[in-house]
């Protein structure tokens, strides 16, 4: 009995520790309250993101939907609304992160912030969605460079789970969320492996042993998903088959981690023989290879950072950087991210940037892998990704080019209409330690 009153007493002193030191620190803004009233912007630059651009451009929108947009004279006056000048600065969609443990994991080496990865290799019954983490203090430094959403996905196993994709902003999952489970990620067992040497800096190359055993265990699978889906009402419910039933009948993507031109061939081939419908590859460094292929199949592709060196020593060394524009230009439905680097994900913009200077394709086209084309492959094209009537009024105001790193200054962010706080961790830190070594 006195053991148990202390353990209560010094658990007592712990949590009161824990709140006393937790409120000397800011926390996250208060997200966006939704829209009261009519909203218009005049006068800005407005880049719509399909490749269009009005100059002097006006857009108006009302209970989270853009109402109009056009030129700042063919944009009538609503009653009512709030009218801002936004002259001399540029108005964008919202930037979309494909790809990302945004919202999935905080701290690298603290454990208990990790939530991306469950035990066990066969999970696709697995959901990002409940795990996702509004008050992640990564996010609103997403949103302060113009990344509006974010698509969290699970990680680990040879199939990880199901991804969904959320505004970043929001109270929790079910106010953030703009399209649940979108998609089940699997993992191809590549036909080469690599081993890095922290002796002598050395990457060997050779092939992968357990290669086949993986796929074998890769067919088993998709046969019984198979087989379970053309069920009406099974008997016993099998929570793993259920889950992959959406891509079977095309209400789902099937993303395939694959690098090599080989594995990317064959991780399609795969797929269409089981009847999947829709087939996304991620990562993709070798997909240049195989672009009439994946045009061919219809298949898009989400690349990995391209603010990379080449994956061999015999590539152009611009390569990663003229990567998306050689698969544009090949008609292959291209979007950039950073992967599982979920505290980079805020620069996600320059790497758009980057390949408008190298990669042959124009500024608008380029915008066009982090906006509309993102939108379309995670099958959210009728309410974002682009600036059009009817869709979210989910956009940014910028003071230039948001594809630069001189230009990518965001003055003001819509989500679903609600005006959103810019503030962060980051420039919190950077205000308190301005004023300190302005002291000196």
């Amino acid at each position: 009995m006195i053991k148990s009153k202390f353990i209560f007493s010094a658990y007592s002193l712990l949590v009161s520790c824990m709140l006393i030191s937790s409120s000397s620190f800011a926390q996250n803004p208060v997200p966006a309250t939704a829209q009261t009233k009519p909203v218009i912007l005049t006068g800005a630059t407005i880049h719509i993101g399909n490749g269009q651009v009005l100059t002097n451009g006006a857009i108006a929108f009302d209970k989270g939907i853009i109402t109009q947009i056009g030129a700042a004279g063919s944009v009538s006056a609503v009653t009512g609304a709030e009218t801002i000048d936004v002259s001399g600065k540029h108005i964008y969609p919202g930037i979309i992160s494909l790809n990302t443990t945004v919202g999935l994991q905080e701290v690298a080496s603290v454990r208990a912030t990790l939530d991306y990865n469950e035990v066990g290799q066969i999970n696709p019954h697995v959901r990002a969605l409940i795990a996702y983490n509004t008050d992640s203090e990564v996010i609103p430094t997403l949103r302060g460079n113009g990344v509006l959403l974010s698509q969290a996905v699970p990680q680990g196993g040879i199939i990880s789970g199901s991804s969904s994709v959320f505004y970043t902003d929001g109270w929790n999952w079910e106010d953030a969320v703009l399209k649940k489970d979108d998609g089940i990620w699997l993992s191809w067992s590549p036909f080469l492996e690599s081993s890095f040497s922290s002796e002598d800096f050395r990457v060997t190359v050779k092939r992968n042993e357990k290669r086949q055993e993986a796929l074998e265990v890769f067919r088993a699978t998709f046969s019984d998903a198979k087989a379970y889906a053309e069920i009406q009402q099974p008997a016993v419910a099998n929570l793993r088959l259920a889950a992959m039933k959406p891509l079977f009948d095309g209400s789902a993507n099937l993303y395939i981690r694959a690098e090599y031109a080989k594995d990317i061939v064959e991780a399609v081939k795969f797929a269409r023989e089981f009847g999947v419908k829709k087939v996304v590859i991620a990562g993709g460094d070798e997909s240049y290879k195989v672009a009439s292929f994946l045009k061919e199949n219809q298949v898009p592709v989400i690349l990995n950072p391209t603010h990379r060196l080449p994956n061999r020593v015999d590539e152009n060394v611009y390569l990663p950087y003229e990567l998306p524009g050689m698969l544009q230009k090949a008609g292959v439905k291209v979007a950039i991210t950073y992967t599982d680097e979920w505290w980079r994900t805020r620069n996600l913009a320059f790497l758009s940037g980057t390949s408008a200077g190298f990669g042959n394709v124009t500024p608008e086209e380029a915008l066009q892998f982090i906006t509309s084309n993102a939108a379309e492959i995670i099958g959210a094209e009728n309410t974002v990704g682009t600036l059009e009537k009817g869709k979210h009024a989910s956009l940014l105001v910028a003071e230039g080019d948001i594809l630069d790193m001189r230009g990518n200054v965001v003055k003001m962010v819509f989500v679903k209409g609600g005006k959103v706080n810019l503030d962060d961790k980051q420039k919190r830190l950077y205000e308190k330690y301005k004023v300190k070594y302005n002291q000196k």
